[in-house]
């Protein structure tokens, strides 16, 4: 296998040029590959990152509600009635909608979500929450989400600086008394956390005691596999109960499955495999076609059929490992400058690294399995 090797290597350095123009096209394949994946994996994980944070075993929503963005209200009466349950040791309601938020700066409104808690307890980790929660307390009050983006204007900074920061939330002047963190989504741009009685006050339309989300915490060692299945028995069947991590997968699907952005980022890694496996090909079969002869000498002085294919398969590997290294190397950088723009988390994982390398070998042996088919043709009574 070692003496093998420097052919297919020698034949790939032969034309620099042509070896610079296959691991450019396959690197710009692999960046293709990893933007979408990594732009699927922002829209999953930004769009849960609020379920994810959420301190409770099960929560109840209104079964007609399809994401976190389209949420149904129904009344706390189901929430509590959870509490003739044995196991449920407390329950608490939470409120959520957009409304327009006024740049202080420029006036220029812009949609923001905010989120109505019982101050009394914490039901959400998030940075900047817990020693906030008294704050929020106070008539107009909010908590204001540092990691909005910056077309609502510079609260957080002039928060930090100590200046006193106030805003116009559907047409009322709310005052910014604490931060948190919790970052922009496909779903909102911009977030806010307030009690469920300043809610109510901003969202006058709204009655009290109609609320988006249910949260039941357990007593110690019940099973919530259990409880969900004995609250889904017993209250009305207007109700979705889910445990916390059926909450999370909910969102998921819905962004994977009931929108179209995630059907055309998984489209357009579809796309850059095929954009790889072509350029690939081309260059595989052009190396094939333009040594044909010498090809078909190796033949006569009796290399096999399957000696050829190995040496082809060797340059693919070659052209997949070569032009994977720019292609991430770059990626690296175009997901700095994405999470700067858009403020979604768009990272790198060891998953998706290896998945794409992957992809990227097998994009290659692919082109180098039907670029192979032109060795057939390479008969030595052509040459003697």
């Amino acid at each position: 296998m070692n003496q093998k090797i420097p052919l297919s290597w020698l034949q790939l350095t032969r034309e620099k040029t042509r070896l610079a123009v296959a691991l450019a096209g396959i690197a710009f394949a692999d960046i293709l590959m990893f933007m979408q994946l990594g732009f699927r994996d922002a829209l999953y994980y930004s769009n849960v990152r609020f379920h994810t944070s959420l301190q409770g075993d099960i929560v109840l929503i209104n079964s007609q509600s399809n994401a976190l963005l389209a949420m149904k209200s129904f009344s706390q009466r189901r929430l509590y009635k959870a509490l003739d349950l044995q196991a449920v040791q407390s329950v608490h309601p939470i409120y959520l909608d957009y409304t327009s938020w006024k740049n202080p700066v420029t006036g220029r409104p812009r949609n923001i979500l905010i989120f109505g808690i019982n101050p009394e307890v914490n039901l959400l980790n998030l940075p900047g929450v817990q020693e906030n929660l008294d704050k929020i307390k106070l008539p107009d009050v909010v908590l204001y989400d540092r990691s909005s983006r910056v077309e609502y204007g510079p609260i957080a900074a002039n928060f930090e600086q100590g200046k006193i920061v106030t805003a116009e939330v559907r047409r009322r002047q709310i005052k910014v008394e604490g931060l948190f963190t919790l970052g922009a989504s496909f779903g909102a741009d911009g977030n806010l956390i307030t009690s469920d009685v300043n809610f109510i006050r901003i969202f006058t339309n709204r009655q009290r005691g109609l609320i988006d989300i249910g949260l039941i915490r357990l007593k110690p060692g019940a099973n919530a596999t259990v409880v969900v299945q004995n609250l889904r028995n017993y209250l009305p069947k207007d109700i979705n109960v889910l445990t916390k991590q059926e909450f999370i997968d909910f969102e998921r699907n819905y962004w994977a499955s009931g929108t179209a952005i995630g059907f055309i980022f998984t489209l357009g890694t579809i796309m850059g495999f095929i954009v790889g496996t072509v350029i690939v090909y081309q260059i595989l079969y052009t190396e094939v076609t333009e040594h044909l002869a010498e090809y078909a000498t190796l033949k006569a002085i009796g290399y096999t059929q399957r000696y050829l294919l190995i040496v082809i398969l060797q340059e693919a590997l070659l052209l997949a490992v070569l032009g994977y290294i720019p292609g991430f190397t770059f990626t690296m950088f175009l997901y700095q400058r994405a999470r700067e723009a858009t403020l979604l988390p768009v990272f790198m994982s060891f998953g998706r690294a290896v998945m794409v390398l992957i992809m990227t070998i097998l994009m290659c042996f692919i082109s180098g399995a039907i670029a192979v088919r032109k060795l057939r043709s390479a008969d030595p009574a052509d040459i003697f």
